[in-house]
């Protein structure tokens, strides 16, 4: 499997950069600006999405805009803490990291769903009925970055011991593993489990535990390296730009940033547990 998805995102990432270079490659290097996105398995709807967006940056800011989509949370961390990426869309647990961590500023809040929460779900058929009965259970998260499927699961889970935690590449596998009997529970948003719990209809599914902290939308994340007068040039031309581009590229201009204080907080306990997640038997504690 992990095969696979490397595969996949290697052919992808060099597709979406030979594009970008054929664009504007007589632009200087320096002034690239790389934009990142967690895109999961959305291939060519990631680029579509973006193709306006990065097309007016680059004319307003006389820059050379490289889109990098990457397949999951994890591997967009690890472009957050090398600092390669100028820009991010960040869904709530990475802005999180990249505010408090890396000296990433948020500019403008992403469009999302309201009242987002974090659920544990089982099958409808286990004898799981609180969390607590999963002591000693395999239960799947996604990946490290996720607010939804990583750091408040775990927060929930702090104080138990489980046989395994097992770290699957998007939401949906999440689902597939406890469908298949690989997890006897698994964590996302409720969103995701409502949208992939359609697409698994052969399993019949129920939420074990819902999280009670709305998780603030995501961000658009300007890097610490970009100098402070291109910060505020790259800040005024992405708050004029044509509402419909915008709304393309999901985030809202002239809106205050999201609160982020809460998920921080999250962020800075389950690091605490963080090296035993891929002990078994994982004691989070």
């Amino acid at each position: 499997m992990s095969l696979r998805f490397s595969r996949r995102s290697f052919l992808f990432q060099l597709l979406l950069f030979l594009t970008a270079c054929g664009g504007k490659s007589t632009q200087s290097q320096g002034n690239e600006l790389i934009v990142g996105v967690v895109s999961y398995d959305e291939g060519q709807e990631a680029i579509n999405r973006y193709t306006n967006f990065t097309n007016y940056l680059g004319e307003e800011t006389k820059s050379l805009i490289r889109l990098e989509p990457t397949f999951n949370e994890n591997k967009a961390l690890e472009r957050i803490r090398s600092r390669g990426w100028s820009l991010v869309f960040a869904p709530p647990g990475l802005a999180a990291i990249a505010i408090a961590q890396e000296q990433y500023l948020p500019l403008f809040p992403l469009e999302g769903v309201n009242n987002l929460r974090s659920v544990l779900v089982v099958r409808k058929d286990s004898p799981i009925r609180s969390l607590k009965e999963l002591q000693n259970k395999t239960v799947a998260l996604g990946q490290l970055g996720s607010a939804t499927g990583y750091y408040l699961p775990l927060y929930n889970l702090y104080g138990l011991t489980l046989s395994e935690l097992l770290l699957a590449p998007t939401p949906k596998t999440v689902l597939e593993w406890v469908a298949e009997g690989k997890a006897a529970a698994g964590a996302l948003s409720k969103n995701e489990f409502d949208t992939y719990s359609q697409q698994l209809s052969k399993t019949q599914f129920s939420v074990l535990y819902t999280d009670p902290h709305k998780v603030p939308p995501g961000a658009v994340l300007i890097g610490p390296d970009i100098e402070r007068n291109r910060q505020e040039q790259i800040r005024r031309v992405m708050s004029e730009a044509p509402s419909v581009l915008t709304q393309e590229a999901g985030y809202i201009p002239n809106s205050p940033a999201p609160n982020y204080r809460y998920m921080i907080t999250v962020v800075e306990r389950v690091k605490s547990i963080s090296t035993q997640v891929e002990e078994k038997p994982a004691r989070l504690v």
